[in-house]
């Protein structure tokens, strides 16, 4: 549990070993029973310290070969910082299946768990291998395989900004980035639709190996799983090769079937998302191809992964994933896309439209952040005190539902699901009275019609309904008592508009109930551990 005696760093029985610690050893019962037997006394409840004891066991003048000692006897994820009194000059530093990342400096180094930590002091960045080990020193750092054997690296030079992450103005990190997307989108986009096609030259792709890919699986977590569902939905459009998502965390369990004729496509923010790098190892030893959709340069995921379209969002601060959710669904258009043209399964007229309404996206957000969205503030004015929210949607719009419920529950802590428009006869509608809010994402597609059906059911029992619709449907105004309209698009690219409302009313709600928007309780920006 959170308390002082829990917070790190976690000192030795002897005093002089420090350790900071990132994961779970998850056989740190059966160490500490040991270390219990042998006399040794704890001060905290947790796995760490087990860690820091072990290590003051099997110190002998060289903090290097105790951390390699010791590592044979961890199991679980870790990222490990350790300095010593009698070489108070270094920090000793490993990981396995969580982050770490060392900056290098003049006549300084830095090791940090995200690469934004560092931007204060240095651009030049090392990724610590998955099992490796690092010395470092203020002059120098040295890099060492699982056999502590050294290893050349070269930094790279990150293309973050310190300007990019700090608030600017903004009372919130998560408004920054909302109010980011426009730029964030174009990012994306940048050198990758050229005229009327989309262009993945940059993927090296082998077109007659994916003439033999037989079945797609979308592996990702929270957001990115949202992300991935659309992906779905796009993906057998235009590719016409069957597709699944998967929760990564369901995935590692569920016995998959793996063939090589499998295309992965892994999906995460930060790349080092623990569930989705475990799931995809499992893929690739399986001798599957796999794909990344990710927004950090040289993380975990792109580094294991075939080829890494990235999505160029810069950093997102704010726990609550906005930008990155929105350039991760623009990815999967030109991704699905680019790959049924390959295929010769995207014809060309489609995918010139498709592309024209790409290249209108970044104004197209921008012109809806520029307008005071008063039914969403009101909204949120209106509906904080409730206790339960209900979002509904279809086909691609229906996980939009499911993203926008999950923006409100992260941050204003109130609860709300996602649900598709179809199953609300099966259960949900249940819910329907007169202080229940449905959030309605209906805009003009082949699906629309079927929506506004079910937003009458829900009139009819007095429900309460908020509706994201396109510009100009006079159906939704009369049926809406709040109407939130965004501008006409493909129907493919209509969750990356509808969606940005969704993160406003989340925003403002939380605001009004005096959440701290940027760090909701319980909750983490990468989730780098199960």
């Amino acid at each position: 549990m959170p308390n002082v005696a829990n917070c790190h760093p976690h000192i030795s029985f002897d005093g002089k070993l420090s350790i900071i610690h990132n994961g779970i050893i998850e056989n740190y019962r059966e160490l500490k029973r040991e270390l219990i037997e042998q006399g040794v006394s704890f001060k905290s409840d947790t796995d760490t310290e087990v860690v820091a004891h072990l290590l003051a066991k099997s110190y002998h003048g060289d903090l290097l070969q105790a951390m390699h000692a010791v590592l044979k006897r961890l199991h679980g994820a870790y990222a490990l910082a350790v300095c010593h009194q009698e070489q108070p000059d270094r920090i000793v530093a490993t990981r396995m299946g969580s982050p770490l990342v060392i900056g290098i400096g003049e006549g300084e180094n830095f090791i940090a768990s995200d690469v934004p930590a560092l931007l204060k002091y240095t651009r030049q960045i090392v990724f610590l291998e998955e099992g490796g080990l690092a010395q470092v020193t203020r002059e120098k750092v040295e890099l060492f395989d699982a056999d502590l054997k050294p290893m050349p690296f070269n930094a790279v030079t990150t293309n973050l900004t310190l300007d990019a992450a700090e608030k600017e103005g903004y009372e919130h990190f998560m408004l920054k980035e909302i109010h980011e997307q426009p730029h964030a989108i174009a990012e994306t986009l940048r050198g990758r639709v050229d005229g009327e096609h989309v262009d993945l030259s940059e993927l090296n792709l082998d077109a007659d190996v994916l003439r033999g890919v037989k079945r797609i699986a979308v592996l990702a977590c929270g957001t990115s799983l949202y992300s991935g569902m659309v992906g779905k939905y796009l993906l057998e459009r235009f590719t016409r090769i069957p597709t699944e998502t998967w929760s990564a965390s369901e995935f590692r369990y569920a016995d998959p079937v793996i063939e090589p004729d499998m295309l992965v496509i892994a999906v995460s923010q930060s790349g080092e998302t623990a569930d989705t790098l475990e799931a995809l190892r499992i893929v690739k030893q399986q001798g599957a191809k796999a794909i990344a959709i990710c927004n950090v340069m040289g993380s975990s995921i792109p580094r294991a992964c075939d080829a890494t379209l990235y999505t160029r969002a810069g950093p997102e601060i704010g726990v609550a994933s906005t930008k990155a959710y929105t350039t991760q669904l623009v990815a999967f258009v030109m991704l699905a896309v680019g790959l049924g043209r390959m295929l010769g399964r995207t014809d060309e007229p489609t995918e010139h439209k498709l592309v024209d309404g790409l290249k209108q996206l970044p104004a197209q957000v921008q012109a809806l952040l520029d307008e005071d969205i008063v039914a969403v503030k009101r909204c949120a004015k209106r509906y904080k005190d409730v206790f339960n929210f209900m979002y509904i949607g279809r086909h691609f719009n229906y996980p939009t539902a499911m993203e926008g419920a999950l923006k409100l529950k992260e941050i204003s802590y109130i609860h709300a699901e996602g649900y598709a428009g179809g199953e609300m006869k099966h259960g949900p509608l249940a819910l329907v009275e007169g202080s229940f809010p449905t959030i309605a994402v209906a805009p003009q597609g082949r699906t629309r019609e079927k929506l506004i059906s079910n937003v009458q059911e829900i009139k009819a029992r007095k429900g309460v309904v908020v509706m994201v619709s396109t510009h100009g449907d006079e159906e939704a105004r009369e049926l809406a008592d709040y109407l939130i309209e965004i501008p006409a698009c493909e129907e493919e690219l209509s969750p990356v508009l509808a969606v940005v409302p969704l993160q406003l009313l989340a925003y403002y709600t939380a605001t009004q109930l005096g959440r701290d928007v940027d760090k909701p309780r319980n909750l983490a920006k990468s989730v780098t551990v199960e």
